[in-house]
């Protein structure tokens, strides 16, 4: 049953790139993402009370929030990081370096939590980390890219969060029901991005994005 949720997570990923990369094209990033997580904390709360698990809430051992919490600041800085680069770079370039993510996972899982590193699963990271330098290193973009690496370096930083998110995620859900965790851990991140966005003075922005935009903003939450 793992899998097809593993597959359905890779669907959705899919869509939300390409939907909030026509979003983010006429609003600042970080405001973006403070709005889509808005969608995606309504979303997900209102998928605990449909699943039931609310009721579960005060059974949360302290230790479990915590890592909760903290899983929620990385996968908060890891989609500022990566709506960021989605708004400097090429969704074909921005993805693979974000999706990269899997082989660091793999290697943190294997040292944190004793998940098991077989020759096959060692090979296919050897495969997903050459197979993403040729998809970001065509010979003909080489001297475009010198140019403007910023987005690469905001991708590079959204799949180390990614990373810690999954780790981190992995042992913050122990004993806890998926959708609830996921729910708690979107507070952090709402919060975390709007604070992003008072900061830096774009609020004000809010009330300038078109109507398009608004659209495949909330569609990518």
């Amino acid at each position: 049953m793992w899998i097809l949720y593993a597959i359905g997570s890779a669907f959705f990923a899919g869509v939300t790139s390409i939907l909030a990369k026509i979003g983010i094209q006429q609003t600042d990033s970080n405001v973006a993402t403070a709005i889509r997580t808005v969608v995606v904390l309504v979303f997900s709360w209102f998928m605990v009370f449909i699943v039931g698990s609310f009721q579960t809430i005060s059974e949360i051992s302290l230790k479990t929030l915590l890592f909760l919490i903290l899983s929620g600041l990385a996968t908060g800085g890891s989609w500022l990081c990566y709506f960021k680069a989605l708004q400097l770079g090429d969704v074909n370039k921005v993805t693979p370096i974000d999706k990269s993510s899997t082989v660091l996972t793999m290697i943190l899982a294997f040292i944190f939590l004793g998940e098991r590193l077989s020759i096959t699963k060692l090979l296919g990271m050897i495969g997903i980390g050459v197979g993403t330098y040729l998809m970001i290193m065509k010979k003909e973009d080489i001297q475009k890219e010198v140019s403007n690496r910023r987005w690469m370096f905001y991708a590079i930083l959204s799949a180390i969060l990614a990373s810690l998110t999954a780790i981190l995620g992995k042992v913050g859900i122990i004993g806890v029901e998926s959708n609830l965790g996921t729910a708690i851990r979107t507070i952090v991140v709402l919060i975390m991005a709007w604070i992003i966005v008072f900061v830096t003075h774009k609020q004000h922005e809010v009330k300038h994005i078109d109507s398009k935009s608004w659209f495949f903003i909330v569609l990518s939450g």
